[in-house]
């Protein structure tokens, strides 16, 4: 935990925000089919994601190995006028618990360990959205990991959640950001 904490702690230590303050693009364009309720935000960093959500009704936690990035996400929900939950953890051993969640959001975070508990933290009828590099984008030198362990191979994502009802699907090289990436984003629930 100690390395990975201390990283993103250097990353998320300046005053202004590493990944900026609007809600990731793929999140904001679908809220549509996002069940109201309870919601986990994996890798949650800065808070960008969790207060979005929380600005739209849901009472969320959000989880992160980053206790500055968490500090600065309490910090971003108080200045926007909501409360969110914040969990400092390690998300190679944090565990979810059963049937708690209606929606768990997952993006830019690959630890493959953790897709049995996301399955096993929704309730039935609840839904995950899940956007993370693939493959391609170690060619494209637009950013992301190193280490090829933290991309997902071609259809991979799909199949993760095969026993869920996917509601959305794409994967490819797509324009987000201003930058090219090559990405795999998802939208399922739980049946």
């Amino acid at each position: 935990m100690k390395s990975d904490q201390k990283r993103w702690d250097e990353r998320f230590k300046g005053k202004e925000f590493a990944f900026g303050k609007e809600a990731n693009p793929f999140l904001r364009r679908h809220m549509a089919l996002l069940p109201k309720g309870k919601a986990l935000d994996i890798a949650a960093g800065e808070g960008r994601n969790a207060v979005f959500l929380a600005l739209h009704g849901f009472d969320v936690d959000a989880v992160d190995i980053s206790s500055i990035g968490l500090k600065k996400a309490r910090e971003l929900a108080e200045e926007m006028g909501v409360r969110i939950h914040t969990i400092h953890a390690d998300l190679d051993t944090y565990d979810i618990k059963e049937g708690q969640y209606d929606l768990i959001t997952n993006f830019y975070f690959l630890r493959r360990s953790l897709i049995p508990k996301i399955r096993k933290g929704l309730k039935r009828g609840g839904r995950v959205i899940f956007e993370t590099y693939t493959l391609d984008q170690r060619e494209l030198g637009t950013g992301g990991p190193k280490q090829a362990k933290y991309f997902l191979k071609p259809n991979e994502l799909l199949r993760l959640f095969r026993d869920f009802r996917i509601l959305f699907y794409r994967e490819g090289i797509f324009k987000e950001g201003g930058k090219r990436k090559a990405i795999a984003s998802l939208i399922a629930e739980k049946i």
